[in-house]
């Protein structure tokens, strides 16, 4: 028998983003997991149309949906694969590890932070952040726990610069009010310094 090549992106829910779950198909062909697509219908029940979450397609009466066992077949033998190979998709975090914000249930392991979006991503929650020319331009770093620590509490910016003066680090808005006239430095300067 022939092997074929597949993507894990290929079965994944484009609501919860993880792998599909009980996975179901709407009329328009697109696969949810069963779980997702009633949830997205179940908000639209008032209205009495529902519609695709992928294409906006939409259905009246609500659509009867059913397992697609080939579909379910394929992920779970794509997550046996996948867990044998290791893949760093499917690590989930364990104690120590920085969670990933945006995953649902079981989450997954970060591997960046944003410190514009001031959020962990896993891999597969990552991806709009390296495609999306807005979020491209967010400066991501290795995944902290201490993301608040990178933040200015007080004007909600990242700290990129070390007050000499004070001996603190703050954020560029901070030299325009207690810090003015302050001797300054990048916090990148200070801290190969102080190493």
């Amino acid at each position: 028998m022939a092997s074929i090549s597949v993507d894990q992106d290929q079965f994944s829910c484009p609501v919860c983003l993880d792998l599909l779950k009980d996975p179901v198909a709407t009329p328009c062909g697109h696969s949810f997991c069963m779980v997702c697509i009633n949830g997205c219908w179940d908000q639209e029940d008032q209205r009495g149309v529902y519609s695709c979450p992928q294409c906006r397609e939409t259905f009246t009466p609500r659509p009867v949906l059913r397992r697609n066992n080939v579909i379910a077949e394929v992920v779970e033998k794509l997550k046996k694969t996948e867990l044998q190979a290791g893949s760093p998709a499917l690590c989930y975090a364990g104690p120590g590890d920085v969670e990933c914000d945006f995953c649902t249930g079981r989450k997954h392991k970060a591997i960046k932070s944003c410190l514009v979006c001031v959020v962990s991503l896993c891999e597969a929650h990552l991806k709009p952040h390296l495609e999306i020319p807005a979020l491209v331009k967010h400066k991501l770093v290795t995944a902290s726990s201490k993301l608040q620590e990178k933040i200015c509490p007080q004007h909600n910016k990242q700290i990129e610069i070390y007050c000499r003066s004070d001996q603190q680090f703050i954020c560029y808005l901070c030299t325009m009010d207690e810090h003015m006239g302050h001797s300054t430095v990048a916090a990148v300067a200070e801290r190969k310094e102080t190493e």
